[in-house]
């Protein structure tokens, strides 16, 4: 079972830069990889991910610009940069993983951290 622990969340203000981080107990590599967010009663929705074959990355459209997603295999990390914050990216944000044939952009993951709340003020 793959276990998903993100972090680097917190209160920052609009224009400010975040770098969330997500560690794994498996391999990224043999994954692909993304990155979701959820905001209070809205859905969760896709924000970036990156192919586990090709390693190519898919962006929302929200965010194509400002953020930057990547990963160190060695260290079973991924990364989510997140530059010029604004206060509608205010959301718990959650990595996940899935070693098959998702989508990057669905919501069919297999593996899911449990979250980390990024707000941003005005």
């Amino acid at each position: 079972q793959v276990q998903l622990v993100e972090s680097g969340g917190g209160l920052v203000q609009a224009g400010d830069s975040l770098r969330l981080s997500c560690t794994s107990s498996g391999r990224f590599s043999d994954n692909t990889v993304g990155w979701f967010r959820q905001a209070p009663g809205k859905e969760r929705e896709f924000v970036a991910a990156i192919r586990r074959a090709s390693g190519s990355t898919s962006y929302a459209e929200s965010v194509k610009g400002r953020f930057t997603i990547s990963r160190d295999n060695a260290r079973s990390t991924l990364y989510l940069q997140m530059n010029s914050l604004r206060p509608e990216d205010t959301a718990v944000y959650y990595c996940a993983a899935d070693p098959g044939r998702v989508q990057p952009w669905s919501r069919d993951y297999m593996h899911w951290g449990q979250g980390t709340q990024v707000t941003v003020s005005s």
